[in-house]
C-alpha cells in the first residue's frame, strides 16, 4: 500500500466523530493492507512505531520540528512560527507548503525511515533527526505530510484506541473480538495481533518473558455477602498500599526487566534489591505479580503510597533504597518455565508461588485464607486495617487470570453499602485541562483542574477539583499539564460550552479523587457530578485506559 493512500483513510478518520464509522473505516482499510503492512499501519495509525512498553520514540519536540519545516520547505523560521500560530496544528503548516507530489513511498517505506529515526542515538543525533525528518516529509505529497509531521510530537490523536482497532479487526463478529481482545491482553502489541488475526493464528498468542501482560483488576463491592454469593468460595488476600510491579525473570543471561500496572518498562536501576533476582526463585524463567511496599526500618512498618513511588526518581534512588529498603509482595505467578498459568485457578497459581519463590525479606509471598463464610472476610478486614494496611482483596479460589475487571474473579473490599450515593471508593480520574484561578493561586497559573472519567471511548467531565491541591502539587501539575497540552479539545473528549477549561490536555494525567457522593448534573458532560471533590495524588502508575469508568463509579456509588 502507498502511504498516500494510507493517507486518504486517515483523512476520513480524522474527519467524523462516529464510533461506527471509525470502525468501517479501519475495517475497510485492514482488507485493504498485506500481512506485512498490517502491523505498521496500526502503529501508524495510532502514531506510534511500536508498542508503549518499548519506548520507540522519535524525540522530535515541536521546536525541533518547526526547524525541520523550516529545513525541508526552505522557509525562513520566523514565516513557519507565524504559520502555526496561524494554522495551530504542524500538520496543516506541513500540508499547506508541501509540494503537490510526492514520491508515492509505500508504507512500509515510510515506517522504515520513521524507526530508523527513532532508533537514532548519540552525538549529533538531534541533528541528524532532525536533517532525516526534512528529507522524508520531502518526498510526502501534502496530505501524506499533514500526519507524519503529526506524528513526532503525538498530535496525530485521531479518536480512536486500541480497543477500535480490535473491533475492526473482528468485522462486527462478537466472538471473534473476544478472542482478539484475549490475545491483546497476554501480547499487547496490537501490530503483532492484527498480524496473527490476518494469518488466522491468534490461538498463538502466548505470555512471553520481556512483554507485560494486561493487568487484572479488583472490581469493588461493598457488602461481604454479596461477594460470597457472586464468587462462592474466595480467597482473602491482605491489601497493600504500594506500587504495582510485574517481574520478568530469565535465568540464561540474568535477563530482568520490571513493569508497572501501566506496562511501562522501569529501569532494573531503581531497584536495586533485584539485582540477585536469580537467588530467590527455584526457575529459569518467570514472570511474578507483585506490590512492591516501602518499609521504614526505625517505626518496622509500611510507607505510604507516596513514598514508595518516589524510589522511582532517578536522582534520589540510592538515598532511598537505604532509607525506604522495598519488599515485595507476591501474590501472582503468570508465566513459570514456558508453563501458561494465566488459564488455571487461582489455588494451582499459588501453590506454584509456594514451590518456586523462596519466601524471605526480598520476596514476600501474601498470606492467604480460604472461607465462604462473609464473617471471615469481614473478620481479616478489620485485622488488616488494624496493620495499617487498605484492608483485603478478596479472590474467586477458582478463578483464573483474566485481564482487566471482567467477572467478579478479584474484588476490593471496601466499606458496608451506605445511602446511594454515596461514594464508598477514591475514584481515578483523567485530568481534561486546568482553569488558571484567581487571587493566590493567580501566580501558579493554575487554580482548578477539569477531571473526567470514561465511558466507552469518551472521556467525560465529571468535576472540578482544587480543594487539596497543595502549593507545591499546583506546580507539579502545571508542569506536567504544559507537557501534555492541546490547542484544541482532544476529539475523544465530551465538555458543555460552560466547562471548557483555560487550558486543555491530552489524556495522559491520572489523579486519585475522593468525594462526599455523586449526584445528578446537567452541567458535565457525564450526567453526575461529584459533592465534596478533594485531590488525593496524582497516579502516576495509571495510564488514561486504566481510569474510573462509568460502570465503575455507579458500582462504587451504589447506583446500579
Amino acid at each position: 500500500m502507498k502511504f498516500s493512500r494510507l493517507s486518504t483513510y486517515l483523512d476520513r478518520l480524522e474527519d467524523t466523530s462516529s464510533r461506527l464509522e471509525i470502525t468501517k473505516i479501519l475495517s475497510e482499510l485492514f482488507e485493504e493492507t498485506s500481512k506485512d503492512e498490517t502491523p505498521k499501519v496500526c502503529y501508524l495509525i495510532l502514531g506510534t512505531l511500536a508498542p508503549n512498553y518499548e519506548g520507540v520514540l522519535l524525540n522530535l519536540a515541536e521546536r525541533m520540528m518547526l526547524n525541520v519545516l523550516s529545513i525541508c520547505y526552505d522557509e525562513n523560521q520566523q514565516k513557519i512560527k507565524l504559520l502555526f500560530k496561524e494554522k495551530g496544528d504542524l500538520g496543516n503548516v506541513a500540508q499547506s507548503l508541501a509540494k503537490a507530489k510526492g514520491d508515492n513511498l509505500s508504507v512500509n517505506e515510510v515506517y522504515g525511515l520513521l524507526l530508523s529515526i527513532a532508533k537514532d542515538g548519540g552525538a549529533g543525533s538531534v541533528e541528524r533527526k532532525v536533517s532525516a525528518m526534512a528529507k522524508l516529509l520531502g518526498k510526502l505529497d501534502p496530505l501524506s505530510a499533514r500526519f507524519v509531521s503529526r506524528i513526532p510530537v503525538g498530535k496525530l490523536r485521531l479518536g480512536f484506541s486500541e480497543k477500535t482497532i480490535i473491533v475492526a479487526l473482528s468485522n462486527g463478529n462478537k466472538d471473534a473480538e473476544i478472542q482478539i481482545e484475549e490475545a491483546y491482553n497476554i501480547r499487547p502489541d496490537i501490530g503483532y495481533i492484527a498480524k496473527l488475526v490476518k494469518e488466522n493464528k491468534l490461538e498463538s498468542a502466548s505470555p512471553e518473558v520481556g512483554v507485560p501482560i494486561v493487568p487484572m483488576l479488583a472490581q469493588r463491592l461493598n457488602s461481604t455477602n454479596e461477594m460470597i454469593d457472586k464468587m462462592g468460595e474466595v480467597a482473602v488476600e491482605p491489601k497493600f498500599d504500594g506500587l504495582r510491579i510485574f517481574i520478568h525473570y530469565r535465568r540464561k543471561g540474568n535477563f530482568l526487566k520490571i513493569f508497572t500496572r501501566n506496562m511501562n518498562a522501569i529501569d532494573e536501576g531503581v531497584f536495586p534489591e533485584l539485582k540477585d533476582f536469580g537467588k530467590y526463585i527455584k526457575a529459569d524463567e518467570i514472570i511474578l505479580d507483585t506490590e512492591a511496599v516501602g518499609l521504614d526500618p526505625k517505626r518496622q512498618m509500611f510507607v505510604d503510597f507516596q513514598k514508595t513511588v518516589s524510589r522511582r526518581r532517578r536522582h534520589e534512588i540510592e538515598k532511598n533504597s537505604t532509607e525506604i529498603p522495598l519488599q515485595f509482595q507476591v501474590f501472582d505467578v503468570l508465566l513459570c518455565d514456558g508453563k501458561n498459568f494465566l488459564r488455571m485457578p487461582y489455588t494451582t497459581r499459588r501453590k506454584e508461588i509456594e514451590k518456586v519463590v523462596v519466601n524471605g525479606s526480598l520476596l514476600k509471598v501474601d498470606e492467604y485464607t480460604i472461607t465462604k463464610d462473609p464473617e471471615v472476610i469481614k473478620k481479616f478486614h478489620q485485622k488488616y486495617l488494624k496493620m495499617g494496611l487498605e484492608g483485603v482483596v478478596v479472590k474467586r479460589a477458582s478463578g483464573l487470570y483474566v485481564s482487566g475487571r471482567t467477572g467478579w474473579n478479584w474484588v476490593k473490599m471496601k466499606e458496608e453499602e451506605g445511602m446511594k450515593g454515596r461514594l464508598s471508593d477514591t475514584l481515578d480520574c483523567i485530568v481534561m485541562g486546568y482553569f488558571t484561578g484567581k487571587g493566590k493561586r493567580a501566580q501558579f497559573g493554575l487554580g482548578k483542574i477539569l477531571v473526567g472519567i470514561r465511558d466507552g471511548e469518551k472521556i467525560r467531565t465529571l468535576t472540578k477539583v482544587g480543594t487539596g491541591l497543595t502549593e507545591e502539587m499546583l506546580v507539579e501539575i502545571r508542569k506536567r499539564i504544559d507537557k501534555l497540552e492541546s490547542k484544541e479539545k482532544p476529539k475523544e473528549y465530551e465538555a458543555q460550552k460552560d466547562l471548557i477549561p483555560d487550558v486543555w490536555a491530552h489524556p495522559s494525567l491520572v489523579v486519585e479523587v475522593s468525594a462526599d457522593s455523586v449526584s445528578v448534573s446537567t452541567k458535565h458532560s457525564l450526567g453526575l457530578s461529584l459533592r465534596f471533590p478533594r485531590f488525593l495524588k496524582i497516579r502516576g502508575d495509571k495510564s488514561a485506559s486504566q481510569a474510573t469508568t462509568l460502570k465503575e463509579l455507579q458500582n462504587i456509588a451504589g447506583l446500579k
